[in-house]
């Protein structure tokens, strides 16, 4: 098939980092891919698509709001582009108005399918009606909740959502990667755990949680070192209460990677504690995918895909105690760290890889392109 990928973020985000790495598995399957964009985002959004393996990538202005020139210039060209394509698949709401519009346009309208990315609920308006219900042929959602919430909405039909969680990269995150010099350059001795947050500063990734859990293990004579990898606004902030907590030799904050897989590849263990979930979970998958044990609070689709004691250790979000004896649990027992590692690359290889969700992803276009012929 010959499909048109349509993703309009500024910056490099779980909606861009899906659609890239969901094309490039598409394209290694056999079908003809193409990324679309947004104008000027080269360094933010294309070059980091490019890593994932996306081949074939063109632009279009996506200009928000009403800018008629910017608007009629996008029509055109993506009206040209269908032409060629059997389905157009897009990813937030600019580019999905923008192809609802070229695609009526047409004598023969292409299907259309919308993923959801985050869990904010669609507004039910009149217009988001039309758009969902008469102009979308597929929902696909990053999560089963997601999934549910958009059919309780009354804008989506169960038959016309399907929630497709994963797209971990496997040829980029897997258990041989090698995180050695991750370890020489943090100074971390091989007999010394080392746990790993991987996430943006904000306050919904539970930065604070791990901070306190740590702190009493600390204290309570364990021996371990812990890198945060990530950034945003609350870094300062976050310094500022490993210091207070005097983990300032014990916890590295890093900033962003150059290799992350080889960042997470030098973890004994991976942290999840989200105190909400916003949708996606990249790096969980990853975590899975290069066969790490995970901790990992009780949201969005961490129960769905994960079992307590059987691929993961799964705590209440927000709930420090519960946290801290998860820590203490995979500190004190390499086994268990072992068991829940190989159950982990289990789990992502044969049901959350990127390989995975994109062979789904096609059937469903084939689906809907026999249904429109």
């Amino acid at each position: 098939m010959n499909v048109l990928h349509l993703v309009s973020c500024r910056g490099w985000s779980s909606d861009a980092y899906w659609a890239a790495t969901i094309s490039a598995e598409l394209e290694r399957a056999g079908h003809e891919v193409t990324l679309v964009c947004r104008r000027g985002s080269e360094q933010r959004v294309i070059d980091r698509a490019r890593a994932c393996g996306a081949r074939r990538i063109e632009t279009l202005y996506f200009a928000g709001g009403v800018k008629p020139i910017a608007n009629v210039s996008d029509l055109r060209r993506l009206r040209r582009w269908l032409d060629g394509a059997d389905v157009v698949h897009v990813h937030r709401g600019n580019e999905h108005w923008l192809a609802a519009i070229a695609n009526r346009a047409r004598r023969t309208p292409r299907p259309l399918v919308r993923t959801r990315h985050i869990v904010q609920p669609i507004r039910p308006h009149a217009l988001n009606r039309w758009l969902y219900r008469e102009a979308t042929s597929l929902v696909v959602t990053v999560t089963e909740a997601i999934r549910r919430q958009c059919i309780a909405g009354g804008l989506v039909v169960s038959d016309r959502a399907v929630a497709l969680p994963g797209g971990a990269d496997l040829r980029r995150f897997h258990p041989s990667v090698d995180g050695a010099a991750t370890r020489r350059a943090l100074g971390v001795a091989p007999e010394v755990p080392l746990l790993g947050l991987v996430s943006g500063f904000r306050v919904m990734k539970g930065h604070n949680v791990a901070i306190e859990a740590l702190a009493r293990l600390a204290r309570a004579g364990r021996r371990f070192r812990a890198l945060f990898v990530g950034q945003g606004a609350l870094e300062p902030r976050i310094r500022g209460a490993i210091t207070s907590a005097h983990l300032g030799d014990v916890i590295t904050v890093a900033g962003s990677v150059t290799d992350l897989p080889s960042t997470v590849a030098a973890f004994d263990a991976a942290l999840y504690p989200a105190i909400e979930s916003d949708g996606m979970s990249r790096v969980l998958f990853e975590y899975l995918a290069t066969g790490k044990p995970v901790i990992a609070s009780r949201v969005g689709v961490v129960p769905e895909i994960l079992s307590d004691d059987a691929t993961a250790l799964l705590v209440p979000a927000g709930e420090v105690e519960a946290l801290t004896t998860a820590i203490d649990r995979l500190l004190e027992d390499p086994a268990l760290r072992g068991r829940l590692g190989t159950a982990a690359a289990l789990l992502a290889r044969e049901r959350v890889s990127g390989e995975q969700v994109a062979g789904a992803l096609a059937r469903r276009y084939a689906e809907l392109v026999g249904e429109a012929r």
